[in-house]
């Protein structure tokens, strides 16, 4: 249970898959500029993401392993991730079209989205076993969300504040980016 703990908090503070590991970063600034669009976009990659660690690990521990089959682990892990994201669309189309506009092309793109293919990368070179796997899939999920939610809340205050002509845009949303990164950096003591 220990270890389960550690990983979780490792995960969400310690190596913060976009924060720590720089993976992810478009929809992070794309979908960071309201708190609401936010939130949609970072429960469908936690979702994405531990149902495609799941189902690529089975596929990689039932198929590609046994058969020799490791160097399609790529493209089989996209195919996955694409079908996946299929769902949640058509899902949030019927069921949240409100959201389902708001993310616009973003929501799509959690295909290609490097951060998703990572940690089911991720877990694979780890050699975690299925449950680690969804259990790290699900906190780097979460950290994900967290970055993204924390983003917003500074990007919604850029609407009152006095920014400089030259920094407002994607150049202050790098900028706080990177502040962020310095800020999660501090929680690497946390975990030896």
């Amino acid at each position: 249970m220990h270890d389960y703990f550690l990983m979780i908090i490792a995960a969400i503070f310690v190596n913060n898959i976009v924060l720590a590991q720089y993976l992810g970063n478009c929809p992070f600034l794309g979908c960071s500029k309201e708190l609401g669009v936010s939130i949609g976009m970072g429960l469908a990659v936690v979702f994405v993401t531990v149902m495609s660690t799941a189902f690529t690990w089975l596929i990689q521990d039932s198929f590609l392993v046994p058969l020799g089959l490791g160097y399609l682990q790529t493209i089989a892990f996209i195919l996955v991730i694409a079908a996946l994201v299929q769902f949640v669309e058509m899902f949030l189309k019927k069921v949240i079209p409100p959201l389902y506009r708001s993310l616009g092309i973003f929501l799509p793109l959690i295909t290609t989205n490097c951060a998703v293919l990572g940690i089911a990368i991720m877990v694979q070179r780890k050699e975690y076993d299925l449950i680690q796997s969804v259990v790290f899939a699900a906190a780097s999920g979460l950290g994900f969300l967290l970055a993204l939610v924390l983003m917003a809340g500074i990007r919604e205050r850029f609407e009152i504040s006095r920014i400089p002509h030259k920094l407002q845009g994607t150049a202050i949303g790098l900028v706080m980016a990177g502040l962020m990164s310095m800020a999660f950096f501090a929680f690497k003591g946390m975990i030896s």
